[in-house]
């Protein structure tokens, strides 16, 4: 046993990343030691990393900056897409001791204890191979809410789309059978979740082609599971978001709520193909109009990037006046970073960041509106909440299954509980006072 005790984890960037820190962490404790907050004064700090935008790289920088003035004599671990990336970078910010890529993460303890948690002298350790050595899938999801977890069905990624690292970090899509993914989804329903939130780089790739182990084939297994009383699909691409997926889950279904996410970066086909996208905005509209008539009040969130290479005015334009034309209820907006190892700065004109924020700041105003707009149209509707342990100013919140944010006074007995209410009104933070009709679980 090493001979330090507690650990202590911060995870950056997306739900994937979480599911994948539960589980290291979860070994730990199995292990015999203690996870504690990250200013407890842990002993060993694990920094699990993203690596999407130049943010999140210096946000790791930060990270170690902060463990050190916790415990100025911690071990601090570096893992995650930052690390597989730019191992030898990383090993040089000041305080770092151990760096592990992709193959080597889920084996952390076996390396902090082969280092005996010595210092680094200079230069931290490195233990990373080429990512396209990563073959194997590791399951994983969350743990530490009540309410909902994030299940990792997929890793990876075989879509090389010009602006993304994600396959740099994180090697080819791949994952574990239907009859394993199910087996896991069984044991995270014999805990406390309610709600278990699909997760992975490229989810609607699950098979990667095989006609027998597809993601459509998965959900209809998953919705068996005892125990579950919601599904949520994290992020679908379009092209593999098929009228039989959108049909089963909207109509067929008694898990699968009603809400998509779905990525669309630009609604400007030019850009599009420059992105190396695998659709082009007409049959994004099309799936929106799909899902839209087969239930009126889906939820559908949407992910856009702003100031791509060569992205003209015009351009842009024409994106914004698409996506106000589409009948979607949020927008995530992404301003675009030059990424090392990608194709995109080469493909045109560099955007000047003061545009890039000029752009986003416009796309954020939309997305408030279309999200208002549909709180709006569901006033005085009916949906189930599924509420938190969370509380505020002696509020308690929760989502609807069509991912409208409630709010009550704090009830202790209504944690983890699906409640049937009726949509009130919209308060000032935009948040939805509601009328409890009835308690659907015990």
């Amino acid at each position: 046993m090493n001979q330090y005790k507690k650990v202590a984890f911060y995870t950056l960037g997306c739900k994937l990343n979480f599911s994948e820190t539960s589980t290291i962490a979860r070994s730990f404790e199995n292990e015999g030691y203690a996870r504690v907050d990250f200013n407890d004064r842990p002993d060993i700090f694990v920094v699990n990393t993203c690596s999407v935008t130049e943010f999140a790289d210096k946000k790791c920088q930060q990270l170690v900056r902060r463990a050190l003035k916790v415990n100025p004599d911690a071990y601090v671990v570096m893992i995650g897409c930052y690390a597989q990336l730019k191992p030898e970078e990383i090993s040089k910010i000041p305080g770092v001791d151990l760096v592990l890529g992709a193959n080597e993460k889920f084996n952390v303890i076996k390396y902090v204890e082969e280092a005996d948690a010595k210092k680094a002298e200079g230069e931290a350790k490195m233990v990373f191979e080429n990512i396209k050595k990563t073959h194997d899938f590791v399951p994983s999801y969350s743990t530490g809410d009540r309410t909902r977890t994030f299940f990792k069905i997929q890793d990876g990624c075989d879509y090389f789309c010009t602006f993304c690292t994600i396959p740099l970090a994180r090697g080819k899509s791949r994952n574990a059978t239907i009859e394993e993914t199910v087996k896991r989804a069984q044991q995270v329903a014999d805990g406390y979740a309610r709600e278990i939130v699909l997760t992975g780089v490229n989810i609607g790739d699950f098979g990667q082609g095989d006609e027998q182990e597809t993601f459509f084939h998965l959900i209809q297994e998953l919705d068996k599971v005892q125990g579950i009383d919601r599904y949520r699909i994290s992020s679908i691409e379009p092209n593999l978001l098929s009228d039989e997926i959108i049909d089963w889950c909207l109509k067929s279904s008694r898990h699968f709520v009603p809400h998509f996410h779905i990525p669309l970066q630009t609604g400007n086909n030019r850009i599009l193909k420059k992105m190396r996208r695998r659709y082009d905005r007409e049959l994004f509209q099309e799936r929106v109009e799909r899902i839209k008539a087969t239930q009126a009040d889906c939820c559908i969130g949407v992910d856009v990037i702003v100031g791509f290479p060569g992205e003209t005015d015009e351009d842009f334009n024409e994106s914004l006046e698409f996506i106000k034309s589409l009948d979607v209820s949020y927008l995530h907006v992404f301003t675009y970073s030059e990424r090392a190892n990608t194709s995109a700065p080469k493909l045109g004109e560099r955007v000047p960041m003061e545009v890039r924020r000029e752009r986003s700041k416009r796309l954020h105003i939309l997305s408030a509106k279309k999200k208002h707009l549909f709180y709006e149209q569901n006033i005085g509707t009916e949906h189930t909440v599924l509420f938190e342990e969370e509380e505020d100013e002696g509020f308690m919140f929760g989502y609807t299954e069509n991912y409208l944010r409630a709010k009550i006074p704090y009830d202790a007995s209504l944690v983890n509980q699906l409640v049937r209410v009726r949509m009130d009104k919209i308060d000032a933070e935009g948040l939805f006072e509601v009328t409890i009709l009835e308690q659907v679980t015990a």
